[in-house]
């Protein structure tokens, strides 16, 4: 049964707490903040002495008061027991004194013995452990209910909309700060929602733009343009801008949530808080100005426990949030401040998992796999205006793509969404050129840190295509494979099946897969193929002997492809061996899953790595990538000295396909050449 799109203005009007009630849960979360920035407990009903404050006061002030303000608005909608689902998406990574506290105050933050939730020793841990313990000091998936984090500004906004896509039920709020307004991915994501039919079974998304005033360093420049200009600039965009102070943020988010539209509408609101760097913090110190200044970023008060004026400054600033009234004696947040920041029920409105493809029907094509796995919804396919290019889309010339599809000349918009899609439990496949695709290296980075702490959500894939052997000059760039293999993460998966079917059985299986980040490398021109033999063991170790000589024969040399167009091109090159010398004796392997040449839980085995590559053999290896990339894997195993490595090298200037081949070394002449000069110096030796 599809999900309703809910009346949130109908349901926070139905659960919003008092004016009084979000006054108190606000100071309470700005007192938590600044305590874990400078105590070493908390004393909310003890005169603070000087040796209550830590020696080396860390962490990030100046995000956590407007965070804390839209915290203290928007936990009833979070927490809200309906028919829709609420999330927040952080936008700064900074922000975790706020989301901690958050998760303290909601009762959701739990210690790792069994003691109450809310207790002195429990409030004494979150402040005294930060930002050292074990939740961190910034904004990560160990602290309860942080879906994305922040670490990489520029994202939020279009993960949000990612979050929305396809899910009519859930309203999806990013907090984005003055830094991530000037990143380019925020300032695409303002109008990528375009590429998305307006009105279609799309949730909502709601923006809340945090300008302070300052990024961290200096004047930010949202904030500097005077309030009609940043009308001007979202309305220019097509949203319908609220600017408050805070002071009426209340009528604001009231007004905004009746002015909601589906993601892909124009219209739709956006929250514009402008409130001063640090507020609610110190004005001064010693003369010297804070308030609205770079000084308010991170700790404004550098060593509160050994200065008298800094320490005055402090008990000064923490006594006006009047703590001894927001918890009771025993660390509990009152009841005033719960009704406030409720405990969001778990897991509302759980999902089913949907029904994949059956795996016994596996699928010839590229475009087979991709419709087969449509057809079982929830699913997405993001491509930055290439898949006609990639020859990718079932349909044909003239025809529309399918509604399942979403096209935007934005690599970093495809992963955002793409991101956003599957951290809600959907599955989706980025498909991009191979020469664009390192864009994302840093969006991908920080991806492998959320899932090493989230463990069993859909995969992210790629499916890397149009590569840089066939297209122009500056088109030729196989570096995001290189980067995320020396991450050298278990979650990676670089498979480079040696044909248009296997890549096709390979998608399907990603396309189904959970917990990885999976990358797929297939030249799109790809038809040549092989004999589905050994496709099985290729599937399940990552790599397999194809061909070998007779049995207790000596192996004089490993021929081993990765890729489409190596096993092409080292197939042809052992045929030609043999034609010139057919008693050699030739081992012939193909890799199909390039991180499984490393060391990994998920790599070949020991056994299985001697069983290809036999320790007295010397191997050639052919890759679309570096070869270094390759080298690198091997490493893990031992000396190399054994294993010569030809693949992509940098071109000099704009040549052919088979230009570029012979620029590095894969003709089959080389291929022969190489391999004929190999087996001489082995049987020298």
């Amino acid at each position: 049964m599809p999900y309703l799109r809910p009346d949130w203005h109908r349901v926070h009007q139905r659960v919003r707490a008092c004016a009084d009630a979000v006054d108190q849960a606000w100071r309470a979360l700005n007192y938590l903040c600044a305590a874990q920035l400078y105590l070493q407990h908390a004393p909310p009903h003890h005169t603070l002495t000087p040796a209550d404050v830590k020696e080396s006061p860390q962490g990030h002030w100046g995000v956590s008061p407007p965070v804390n303000l839209a915290l203290a608005h928007l936990s009833t909608l979070i927490a809200a027991p309906s028919e829709g689902e609420a999330v927040l998406v952080h936008g700064a990574g900074h922000a975790g004194p706020s989301a901690l506290a958050h998760a303290y105050l909601t009762g959701a933050l739990r210690g790792a013995g069994s003691g109450p939730v809310w207790s002195t020793d429990a409030l004494n841990s979150l402040v005294g452990s930060f930002p050292e313990g074990r939740h961190g000091g910034e904004i990560t998936a160990l602290i309860p209910g942080i879906r994305y984090m922040g670490g990489q500004l520029g994202p939020a906004l279009a993960v949000a909309q990612g979050m929305a896509m396809d899910a009519p039920h859930r309203l999806a709020i990013p907090l984005i700060g003055d830094g991530e307004a000037e990143t380019g991915l925020t300032a695409a994501a303002w109008t990528a929602h375009r590429a998305l039919p307006e009105g279609g079974e799309h949730g909502h998304v709601l923006p809340v733009v945090l300008l302070n005033g300052l990024r961290m360093g200096g004047p930010s420049l949202l904030a500097s343009m005077p309030p009609h200009q940043v009308r001007s600039y979202f309305t220019g965009l097509g949203y319908t801008p609220l600017i408050t102070d805070g002071s009426d943020l209340r009528t604001e988010l009231d007004r905004a949530l009746q002015l909601l539209r589906p993601l892909g509408s124009t219209g739709a609101p956006v929250l514009v808080l402008t409130t001063p760097k640090g507020h609610t913090g110190p004005a001064s110190v010693k003369g010297r100005p804070l308030l609205g200044t770079p000084a308010m970023h991170k700790t404004p008060l550098s060593d509160p426990r050994s200065d008298p004026d800094e320490f005055r400054v402090l008990a000064r600033w923490l006594a006006s949030y009047h703590p001894a009234e927001l918890f009771t004696h025993d660390g509990a947040p009152t009841r005033k401040v719960r009704t406030a920041l409720p405990t969001k029920p778990s897991a509302p409105h759980p999902r089913s998992r949907t029904p994949m493809p059956d795996a016994t029907r596996s699928p010839n094509t590229i475009s087979e796999a991709l419709t087969n796995r449509a057809a079982h919804g929830a699913f997405r396919l993001f491509s930055p205006d290439e898949l006609r290019s990639n020859r990718l889309l079932p349909t044909g010339q003239g025809e529309p793509p399918p509604p399942w599809v979403a096209e935007i000349l934005n690599e970093e918009i495809c992963h955002a969404w793409l991101q956003g899609y599957t951290e809600t439990g959907r599955h989706a496949l980025l498909a991009s050129y191979e020469a664009f695709a390192p864009i994302n290296t840093s969006l991908l980075t920080q991806h492998l840190k959320h899932l090493r702490l989230t463990g069993e959500q859909p995969s992210v894939n790629y499916l890397i295509t149009s590569l840089g052997w066939r297209n122009t000059y500056t088109h030729r760039n196989p570096g995001l494979v290189t980067s995320l293999l020396e991450i050298r993460d278990p979650r990676v998966r670089v498979y480079t099946p040696a044909d248009p079917i296997r890549a096709a059985r390979t998608l399907a299986h990603m396309l189904t897969d959970r917990g990885h980040v999976n990358v797929l490398i297939y030249d799109k021109y790809s038809s040549t193929t092989f004999p589905l033999e050994h496709a099985l063991t290729e599937e399940a170790t990552g790599a397999a002997v194809w061909t070998q000589g007779p049995q207790h024969a000596v192996t004089q040399l490993v021929l081993a492809s990765v890729g489409d167009l190596c096993a092409r091109q080292i197939s042809a090159g052992q045929q030609a061996l043999l034609e010139h010398d057919p008693k050699l004796v030739l081992r012939r392997v193909h890799v199909h899953d390039l991180s499984a040449l490393g060391r990994a839980p998920h790599a070949l085995s020991d056994n299985d790595f001697t069983h290809l590559f036999p320790a007295h053999a010397p191997v050639l290896i052919a890759t679309p990538t570096y070869p270094g990339t390759v080298r690198n894997c091997l490493h893990e195993r031992g000396p190399t000295d054994r294993f010569h490595i030809v693949g992509y090298r940098e071109p000099t200037r704009p040549g052919t396909h088979g230009e570029q081949l012979a620029h590095s070394a894969l003709t089959v002449e080389a291929l022969r050449e190489r391999a004929r000069s190999m087996i001489e110096e082995y049987q020298g030796c």
